[in-house]
C-alpha cells in the first residue's frame, strides 16, 4: 500500500488551490491565503498557488478527495457584521464562453470529470477584497483582515474534515 492509499484510509486528501494576481492589490487574496496555509504544513493537505485556473488543474483535482478553490471576491457573506468571505459547495459546470483565461472552478471540475472520470467534493472560498485598480503588490487593510477571518474559518473547517464530521456532510 502506498503512502497516499494509507493516508486515504484514515482521512481524505484535500487540495487547496489559491489563485489570483498579487500584483493587482486585493486580487492577490487567493495566493496570500494558499501561501499562508501552506506555511503551516498540514498533513493531508496539498496546496497549489497560481495566477489563474488552467486546464492542467483538472489532473491535480482528479487525484484528491476534496478540493477548495480560494480567490478574491467583490463581496461575500456577512460574518460578524462584515462581508469577510463566502464558502459554498460547487458542482461541475461549463460557462457560456470558454477560453484559456476564463476558466472558473466549475469548469475545471467538469474537465476533471470528463477527462479523468473523477468527481471530488469541491468548494469555493471567496475572500472579500476592495482595491483592484492599482498595479501594486500588497493587500488593503480591510482585505488583510478578511484574509485572517477566512484562514481561521478554513482551519476550523479543515479540522472537521479530518475528524470525519465535515466530510460526511460536505
Amino acid at each position: 500500500m502506498d503512502a497516499r492509499s494509507e493516508q486515504r484510509s484514515t482521512s481524505p486528501v484535500v487540495l487547496l488551490i489559491g489563485y489570483g494576481n498579487p500584483g493587482r492589490r486585493d486580487d492577490g487574496l487567493g495566493p496570500a491565503f494558499s501561501e499562508g496555509i501552506a506555511a503551516r504544513r498540514l498533513p493531508g493537505l496539498v496546496v497549489d498557488t497560481d495566477y489563474q485556473l488552467v486546464a492542467e488543474h483538472a489532473l491535480a483535482i482528479s487525484e484528491h478527495d476534496l478540493v477548495v478553490f480560494a480567490d478574491a471576491q467583490i463581496s461575500g457573506a456577512e460574518i460578524d457584521g462584515t462581508q469577510a468571505f463566502s464558502f459554498r459547495e460547487i458542482e461541475p459546470g461549463v460557462p457560456e464562453t470558454l477560453g484559456s483565461h476564463s476558466l472558473i472552478p466549475e469548469t475545471v471540475l467538469a474537465l476533471c470529470e470528463t477527462l479523468y472520470g473523477a468527481r471530488p467534493k469541491a468548494f469555493v472560498l471567496g475572500i472579500s477584497g476592495y482595491d483592484y485598480g492599482d498595479v501594486k503588490e500588497g493587500l488593503s487593510k480591510r482585505a488583510a483582515e478578511n484574509l485572517n477571518k477566512a484562514e481561521a474559518f478554513f482551519l476550523d473547517w479543515l479540522a472537521g474534515v479530518f475528524s470525519g464530521r465535515e466530510f460526511a456532510d460536505a
